[in-house]
């Protein structure tokens, strides 16, 4: 997360004693909250820009390079024409809220109310950190597993949590299930899961998230449930662990628009809840956002009542698209882990004899022109990832033959 600059000029009262040197640097130097100094900015940026600048493909943030689906985009031209333009409804306009319903009932049996358990958010960011800041305390425990999405442990801080975590580690990233219950205590107050999950491309099968469930029940913790990747499901059925006996009224389930339909820049996300945990979740986000863009608003509920025939097609064409990335990074030489699910694979680097992730990422943007996620940022002990780094195959076919072709011009030659 970028820190702020102070810009602002002082009045000549305020830098009375300094000279103008003096006063221009006091005034410029970068400036941030003490919650927040130890993040810089996001991996993300500064990857992407060196992609730019190196003129190298950009594998590294999680984007598609192509176009969402025409019928939602003409449905956003039409709610604009229409006249959605102003304040939505705090918690979501009704159609979407009652179209996240009827979705969340398909997918997973549960019946929930579109008006006291569905809040409509700016992205699953927003929902994440809606979730954090309305339903965590200062010193309240919540447990990670890392590798994990940046923004947790940002807006963790942010809340003034203490941050427990348990490490996920290859070959199958399985989740130590004794460690995870030596790290429960009487002060954890929630866990937070990714599946399927970023960056691994992990699943969390029904016997891991009975375990997580059980401690859950019997220590009286909430779930967090980060479920964006839901319709990107390769090798199993996914599973909202919401759905599980007792889960669903300690659990909140996070999604959004932006990864089933190649629409991230639309930031439509929500968060669904029982009416208890609603209620701090919607105090959140009535100070962080109020409300979420109108119109897109209106276009993300066509999108979700697409047929299934939509969501299959979508798991066929990122099937085509994984299957190109990964056996291309198999001939190239790195030890690839199975990706479940998420449009990532995770690899082994080391076999080209490079320091860190961060120097193979450098090395592999400047002298190759390929750009990967150095996986030690989504770590509390960067060590623990070191020798991971993180591939995206949301990109068209022939981005990802390009890519793969680069690195069997340069890696090869090792």
């Amino acid at each position: 997360m970028a820190s702020s600059i102070s810009t602002t000029v002082p009045t000549p009262q305020q830098a009375a004693g300094l000279t103008q040197d003096e006063s221009t640097q006091k005034t410029q130097t970068l400036q941030v909250a003490k919650r927040l100094e130890k993040f810089k900015t996001t991996i993300f940026t500064q990857m992407s820009s060196l992609a730019i600048k190196h003129g190298a493909i950009n594998l590294g943030q999680g984007f598609p390079n192509f176009d969402g689906p025409d019928f939602v985009k003409e449905a956003a031209i039409q709610a604009i024409r229409d006249g959605k333009n102003q304040y939505a409804r705090g918690y979501g306009v009704p159609d979407l809220n009652s179209a996240v319903a009827e979705r969340f009932k398909k997918d997973t049996g549960l019946v929930v109310d579109p008006e006291k358990e569905i809040t409509v958010t700016s992205g699953c960011t927003e929902a994440i950190a809606a979730t954090m800041l309305g339903l965590i305390n200062p010193g309240d425990e919540v447990i990670l597993f890392a590798p994990f999405y940046d923004s947790y442990e940002a807006t963790l801080s942010m809340a003034g949590a203490e941050i427990k975590c348990v490490t996920l580690r290859p070959p199958d990233f399985s989740i130590p299930i004794d460690e995870l219950k030596s790290v429960v205590s009487k002060n954890t107050r929630a866990i937070l899961i990714n599946t399927p999950h970023n960056p691994t491309g992990k699943m969390f099968n029904r016997d891991e998230l009975n375990a997580i469930a059980s401690l859950c029940i019997e220590n009286d913790v909430l779930v967090f449930s980060d479920e964006v990747y839901e319709k990107l499901a390769f090798e199993m059925d996914h599973i909202s662990i919401a759905s599980l006996p007792g889960m669903y009224e300690r659990t909140v389930t996070m999604n959004s628009l932006g990864k089933t339909f190649s629409l991230t820049g639309w930031k439509i996300g929500w968060a669904i809840a029982p009416p208890h945990l609603t209620w701090g979740i919607r105090q959140a986000h009535s100070f962080l956002t109020f409300a979420t863009s109108t119109p897109m608003q209106f276009a993300a509920a066509t999108a979700i009542r697409a047929p299934d025939s939509y969501y299959e097609e979508l798991r066929r064409d990122y099937m085509a698209k994984k299957n190109i990335l990964i056996e291309g990074l198999k001939s190239v030489g790195f030890t690839v882990f199975s990706s479940s699910g998420t449009y990532f694979v995770v690899v082994d680097h080391t076999p080209f004899g490079k320091e860190n992730d961060v120097a193979f990422c450098e090395y592999l943007i400047k002298e190759v022109g390929v750009v990967a996620i150095p996986t030690s940022v989504f770590y509390l002990n960067p060590e623990e990832g070191k020798n991971l780094v993180r591939f995206t195959f949301c990109k068209d076919e022939e981005t990802l033959k390009s890519a793969v072709d680069r690195m069997k011009k340069k890696l090869l030659k090792k």
